[in-house]
Parts: C-alpha cells; sequence; structure tokens
C-alpha cells in the first residue's frame, strides 16, 4: 500500500536499529530524538515514531490531539468499526496538514478493520482505545506484528487475557504502556502518595479502601434499528452476538463516555473502568506491583455493590469502599489522595520530598510522552504491562467475589485460584476465562 512518506520499512527499521544504544538486558532499537540532531521543534518523518490509532471514540480524541501535535510522531493510519468517526478523524487529520502547510495528498490511511493496521510494517506503535473486550486479542497481534504499544485501561477483560498480554509483550520486546495516567499526571499527587506511603511515612499500613463504583451486570438492552456505516459484527468481536443497541455504540461523534462499560460482555463496569486507575495506586503504594492478594472476601450482603475485602500475605487488607479516590491508614498516619486533593493526618506527612533529590520525580509529566520517550530508550514506562496486567487483575478478582458471592484465594505468582490446602480451585479456576465468539479467538502466544 503506498503512503505519502517516501521511506521503506526495510530502511526505517534499519535506520532506527543504527542508531539504538546498546543495552545488556534487552536488544531492541531506539530513534535518535531531534533535539540530539540540532532541531528540538520538529524531526524529519523518517525520525519519528510511526503510528497507528484503533478506536476512534471519546477516549482517543485527546490521545490523538496530542501525538497528531507532537515532534516524535508522524500519524499513519486511524480504524474504526463506525464510518462517521472515521471521517471525522481523517478530516480532522487534513484540516491539521493545511495548517502546517503540508501538501500530502492522501493525508492518512483510514481503515475499518484493525488487522489492516497491525499488518502494516512500516507502522511501530498502535496506540488502542477500542472497548475493553478487544484489548487482549488486540494487544497480542499487535507486538506479535513488532508493534510497541499503548493500550487504554483497564487493560483486559479476564484475568487470563492480563496473563497471556503479559506473556506476549515480554516475548516480543515490546515498549507497552497501560493507560493508567495517575502514575504520571494530577500534579503528581498520586505519585507522591504512593512513594510516601512506601517510605513509611504513615508507619506500617493496616488497612486501604478505594472508593469507586460496583460490578457490571449482564447486557439486557433491546434492540434497535441499526444505521448504515457501522460494522456491528466487528463490534462485538468475540463478544456474544446481540442486537445492536446505541448504548453500547452511540453512532457517530459523541461527547461521553458511551455505557458498554456497565455490562459484563465488554467491561467490568466502574471496578475496571476508574477502579483500574485507583486500585492501581493502591497496588503500587503497598508495593504490589506485579503481585496482588492472597484473598478475596465479598460483603455479606449478596446484592451489595461495595464491601469486598482484599487481604495481602502481610496482612494488609484493601476494601472496596470508603469516600472517592484512595485512603491509606498506617499506625502513624492517614494519606487520602484523589484528583482533586491529597491530604494526610498528621497534615505534614507529605510535604518534604521522601529524599532531598527526588522532588523532581514527583512533577506531574505526560502519560503518553512517557511511552513516546521509553520507545526511545526501551526502558519500562511508568504503567508497564505487568503493572497494567496486576492491576486488572486486583479489580477482577473483586467482581468475581462480587459476582459469585464467594470467598476465593488467589495465588498470584501461579496466576491461579486455590483451595485451602493449597491445590487448585477448579470450580474459580473456571471464571479466569470466557468462551470467544466464533473466528475472534484469542492469539495464541
Amino acid at each position: 500500500m503506498s503512503t505519502p512518506y517516501s521511506q521503506s520499512a526495510t530502511t526505517r527499521r534499519q535506520f532506527i536499529q543504527s542508531t539504538a544504544v546498546a543495552s545488556a538486558a534487552i536488544a531492541a532499537p531506539m530513534i535518535v530524538h531531534p533535539s540530539a540532531l540540532g532541531d528540538a521543534k520538529s524531526a524529519p518523518a523518517s525520525e519519528r515514531i510511526r503510528m497507528g490509532f484503533i478506536g476512534m471514540g471519546k477516549q482517543m480524541g485527546g490521545h490523538f490531539g496530542y501525538c497528531m501535535n507532537s515532534k516524535d510522531v508522524e500519524v499513519m493510519a486511524i480504524c474504526d468499526v463506525d464510518t462517521t468517526r472515521r471521517e471525522h478523524f481523517a478530516k480532522r487529520y487534513k484540516d491539521h496538514l493545511k495548517r502546517l502547510g503540508r501538501n500530502d495528498k492522501n493525508g492518512i490511511d483510514v481503515y475499518s478493520d484493525y488487522r489492516k493496521i497491525i499488518e502494516r510494517d512500516d507502522i511501530d506503535a498502535v496506540l488502542i482505545a477500542t472497548p475493553d473486550h478487544w484489548h487482549a486479542i488486540q494487544i497480542i497481534e499487535a507486538v506479535q506484528s513488532g508493534k510497541d504499544v499503548y493500550c487504554e485501561k483497564p487493560l483486559t477483560l479476564t484475568i487470563h487475557e492480563a496473563k497471556k498480554c503479559i506473556e506476549a509483550v515480554r516475548k516480543h520486546k515490546r515498549v507497552f504502556q497501560t493507560g493508567s495516567q495517575q502514575r504520571n499526571e494530577f500534579r503528581g499527587w498520586f505519585r507522591k502518595a504512593a512513594a510516601y506511603v512506601r517510605a513509611g511515612r504513615i508507619g506500617t499500613v493496616r488497612t486501604v479502601t478505594v472508593g469507586v463504583g460496583g460490578p457490571s451486570r449482564w447486557c439486557d438492552l433491546k434492540e434497535e434499528k441499526i444505521e448504515p456505516g457501522l460494522d456491528w459484527d466487528l463490534w462485538l468481536g468475540p463478544a456474544p452476538k446481540r442486537p445492536y443497541n446505541s448504548v453500547l455504540s452511540p453512532r457517530g461523534m459523541h461527547n461521553h463516555f458511551p455505557a458498554w462499560r456497565a455490562y459484563r460482555e465488554y467491561s467490568g463496569g466502574s471496578m475496571t473502568d476508574i477502579g483500574a486507575h485507583h486500585f492501581d495506586i493502591a497496588q503500587w503504594g503497598l508495593g504490589m506491583d506485579g503481585s496482588g492478594p492472597v484473598e478475596i472476601i465479598p460483603p455479606s450482603d449478596p446484592k451489595a455493590g461495595r464491601g469486598v475485602t482484599y487481604v495481602y500475605e502481610n496482612g494488609v487488607r484493601m476494601v472496596h469502599g470508603g469516600p472517592s479516590g484512595i485512603t491509606f491508614v498506617g499506625d502513624k498516619g492517614i494519606i487520602e489522595v484523589d484528583r482533586n486533593r491529597i491530604k494526610s493526618l498528621p497534615e505534614n506527612l507529605y510535604e518534604k520530598p521522601v529524599t532531598e533529590n527526588d522532588a523532581e520525580a514527583f512533577k506531574s509529566r505526560n502519560h503518553k510522552q512517557d511511552w513516546l520517550d521509553c520507545i526511545r530508550t526501551r526502558k519500562s514506562p511508568a504503567a508497564d504491562i505487568e503493572i497494567g496486567a496486576g492491576t486488572v487483575t486486583v479489580c477482577h478478582l473483586g467482581n468475581l467475589a462480587y459476582w459469585n458471592n464467594r470467598r476465593l484465594r488467589w495465588d498470584p505468582k501461579a496466576w491461579q485460584f486455590v483451595n485451602a490446602d493449597g491445590t487448585p480451585d477448579k470450580e474459580a479456576n473456571g471464571w479466569l476465562d470466557y468462551e470467544r465468539r466464533g473466528k475472534y479467538q484469542l492469539p495464541k502466544v
């Protein structure tokens, strides 16, 4: 397929590899930053990260705008199952080119099927913002094709998918960023809170509360007439076949987050939506990245949507409930953090850096730029694959306890449920994944 950029994929990859910094840990390419070439404003197309974008909904709007205006990125292609959204973003990019005075005849390549982006050798990285039930398939196929990936949170629809995504990203040595921007943005408050808790500012942590909404439910929406221009079967993908409803995929451009998040076929509800942000910070503060709780206890009321308790091996208890955000309670103090506040008891717990030299590390930075920088350096970004997978697993564990009203024992090292004697819990392990529809199966890793 022709593109408005003349350099061949082979030449480009050779160029990238020739500029790599040797690393004993990861033998992977690196792209020269334009400032190193004496031009901090922009770089030639051949030296930018060539990107494709999959899922052009509301969340993608900000991502696309940032990358479109970035000196580090060359926008190559977009994909969405809805014609109106494809046309909207294509026009947005063409208008951008006009403002820059560029006369690229083709502007941008536009697809309805994401696989057209995945299969292109001249695309280095992809940004995925599709509904949750599509994430794992697209992540695995993207890294298998040699692309670095930024994927929106929550990372996956199931625990099994989370584990497989780790395996795929590690096997193919890709730079992966989960869209858990609280690790970087929001004035650095979440970074401060997690660092102070780990540094012992509140003493030994006893409990943590995470204030987010509840689990998702099975979809019961009525059938609506579908308008032309939407590939509904491709929107459903691995999910069960069902009639169209605009609640799941509103037609055209809209300024709200669609409510497919409320239904189990596509998402885990608020537990995995905002929960993927707040449980992420709780895990970070507890030093549990790459691990997780060992026991999950449902509330006594089987109809309750709050009250699940997670128990960690060190005895810390994390409760789904309480005020919005994350509250860390220790034997010497309390730290509360949310997007609009950070406070502590006593009040001076977080006023000074953990050390004299790390105040700079707490400054807010752009989460997407962190990923782009790491594509160059081949370092791990703030929300690497194991972090995103571990966080969404915690969210799913809570949902499984709610849905099945069962006390669960979890082995975070083996990625399986176990009985009291340590043997596999056959019933609970049957909940780690689901049966996908037809041709939309999870790729082998």
